[in-house]
């Protein structure tokens, strides 16, 4: 019988990112159903939070009034997160064999941050720290213009102007379960942002990054996703 070709990602780490509702969660579950069935053990992960630390630092990151938080406070935060979670999770169980499938990791802050104006090597630079060598294996992001992740999440983005730029630094974003208000406080022109740097990640990210178009059948796009796996150098 001949190997599944997905036997290749055994004791790699692939982080699923993107725009808000380019349908990570559902690929998410899919491409771990497909691992299971080629006979692989598996590892989800989420970031931020993960962890019972991780998830404290989640508390306060969504359910505390970030308005006089720094910026690189809160950037700190997410990294602390990151920290604990590779610690805690996800360097046990490369070491193990397994495959870690994460939701979300730096990509996101490279790209949320950095769409609020601040420098993304700067966070590259603070990423290196935070998890040393343990980057992903190969990061996929699931490509779909903010208009149709906004329908199909039902949230509508406002047309009003930014107010500050620490007001709009949109970490807070990377949250599956951030409050409708703070998503839709954010102009469409941000979201346009977050695209497009996503797009550009792979020139600045220190391991592989591959792009795939989120827009069709759950179906269509994981089968997208396995053909970018099976070309990717990793």
């Amino acid at each position: 019988m001949a190997a599944s070709p997905l036997a290749r990602l055994r004791g790699k780490f692939l982080v699923f990112d993107g725009p808000d509702g380019c349908g990570k969660s559902t690929q998410l579950g899919l491409m771990e159903a497909a691992l299971r069935a080629a006979g692989l053990p598996v590892t989800m992960a989420k970031d931020p939070g993960g962890t019972d630390i991780g998830n404290q630092i989640r508390h306060i990151l969504l359910d505390y009034d970030l308005s006089k938080m720094d910026v690189r406070c809160e950037a700190f935060l997410f990294m602390a997160s990151r920290s604990q979670l590779v610690g805690e999770v996800i360097d046990p169980s490369l070491k193990r064999g397994e495959v870690v499938l994460c939701d979300r990791f730096i990509s996101s802050t490279c790209a949320y941050q950095a769409a609020a104006g601040f420098d993304a090597k700067r966070i590259i630079e603070l990423g290196h720290y935070a998890v040393g060598q343990t980057w992903p294996a190969l990061t996929i992001i699931l490509d779909l213009p903010p208009e149709l992740g906004f329908e199909r999440t039902g949230r509508v983005p406002s047309n009003a102007a930014p107010r500050r730029l620490k007001d709009t630094v949109g970490q807070r974003m990377m949250f599956a379960d951030v409050r409708t208000d703070a998503m839709e406080s954010r102009p469409l022109e941000f979201h346009q942002r977050v695209r497009q740097l996503f797009l550009k990640l792979q020139d600045l990210y220190p391991r592989p990054v591959v792009h795939v178009d989120a827009n069709g059948s759950r179906e269509a796009v994981h089968a997208r996703i396995i053909e970018a796996i099976d070309r990717a150098t990793l």
